[in-house]
């Protein structure tokens, strides 16, 4: 694998990866240590990268065994050890698709200028009210409607874009 293949592995699947770990740690921090430790293992072992069929499964497999054993270490616990939704337990592939979902919303929200960005999370993501945002952003609740409104007519152009490039 030369160091081109890999930067465009890393940036086509780090944040995916990174979700996925998500699921199984319920920490940044640790999922992101996970998958950087598994990225530098790829790039120490490059020359018999070029072997494996598919990189994407390889790598996902190698995520969720590395977290496994981080839980293992960290608590007595059975091995039969599922990603959670929740209260639910979903499969692998699922939630391998959800974290690729994920990471295409999160793409999608870093186009939006910085202050809309913090107002959508702030409402979506926290679930503010609108008069609780405009007084922690010291803005007027005009603004803040005029934000969401901006926010969400960006992503729904953003993903009719996808779309239309995939089912065109």
């Amino acid at each position: 694998m030369n160091t081109e293949t890999f930067k465009n592995n890393f940036l086509l699947y780090y944040r995916p990866l990174c979700l996925y770990a998500i699921h199984y740690l319920k920490n940044i921090d640790n999922a992101e240590d996970i998958v950087q430790d598994c990225f530098t293992e790829i790039w120490v072992r490059k020359d018999c990268v070029d072997d494996i069929e598919n990189l994407k499964s390889y790598l996902f497999t190698m995520v969720r065994n590395r977290c496994i054993d981080r839980l293992r270490e960290d608590t007595d616990i059975d091995s039969n050890i599922r990603p959670s939704d929740l209260e639910d337990i979903i499969s692998d592939e699922e939630c391998e698709e959800r974290s690729f979902d994920e990471a295409r919303m999160w793409t999608i929200l870093d186009t939006l200028p910085v202050k809309c960005r913090k107002v959508f999370l702030l409402a979506k993501r926290d679930g503010m009210k609108y008069e609780e945002i405009a007084e922690e952003m010291n803005i007027s609740v005009n603004t803040v409607r005029n934000q969401m409104n901006k926010a969400l007519k960006r992503l729904e152009e953003r993903v009719h874009k996808i779309y239309l490039f995939f089912f065109g």
